[in-house]
């Protein structure tokens, strides 16, 4: 498999929401994941880096994960992609998916790729995004906290085993990048987060 490579956008706005660029070092070929806001600073860095975006990737369908969504596929055509579960919160904004993802999907970028992990409990329909050494968790997993799950359709329990069962039975040295603030590893998460610990 080739090599990727990866880069965090955060969003202006008082929301912070972190979109990530993943792409195939050798093809260029991209995904944006989560673009929240500012959709033309994300369309920019992917000409300065000179990526084809072949789809945009959701880990769930919150707004603050979506706002530039529906720019990006009018400037890149590329597929909209979420889990079924939330793709009812795309339709409220009147955007329909182009793809709709299930655990175990593998989704090649250019000789990379990325698999897919149904992780529920922030939403129903909550992803994270895997390659080797690499975790992309949304709104699941924090720096020593986790997503809410007060929303509708949230739930403790199956957030709380979502991230026993599928993230940290992942290596330890796996880097986590999240939907807001800082990356972390799942190591650091199993031992030390509070919310959610190992055992």
């Amino acid at each position: 498999m080739s090599g990727y490579k990866h880069e965090t956008l955060v969003s202006p706005d008082e929301l912070r929401e972190n979109c990530y660029l993943f792409w195939c070092a050798e093809t260029l070929t991209a995904v944006v994941i989560d673009p929240g806001a500012a959709g033309k600073t994300i369309l920019a860095r992917v000409a300065e880096l000179g990526l084809r975006v072949e789809a945009i990737l959701l880990t769930h369908g919150h707004h603050d994960h979506i706002g530039a969504v529906a720019e990006l596929r009018a400037a890149t055509g590329a597929a909209v992609c979420i889990h079924s579960a939330d793709e009812p919160l795309l339709r409220a904004i009147s955007l329909k998916a182009d793809r709709l993802l299930s655990d175990g999907d593998i989704i090649p970028v250019g000789r990379a790729a990325l698999q897919v992990l149904h992780t529920p409990g922030h939403t129903p329909g909550g992803l994270c995004f895997y390659a080797e050494g690499i975790l992309f968790s949304g709104d699941t997993l924090f720096h020593t906290d986790v997503g809410y799950t007060h929303f509708p359709g949230g739930s403790a329990d199956d957030l709380a085993r979502s991230i026993r069962e599928k993230l940290y039975t992942l290596d330890e040295a796996t880097a986590v990048y999240p939907g807001h603030e800082e990356s972390t590893t799942i190591g650091e998460e199993k031992y030390h987060n509070l919310c959610v610990r190992a055992i």
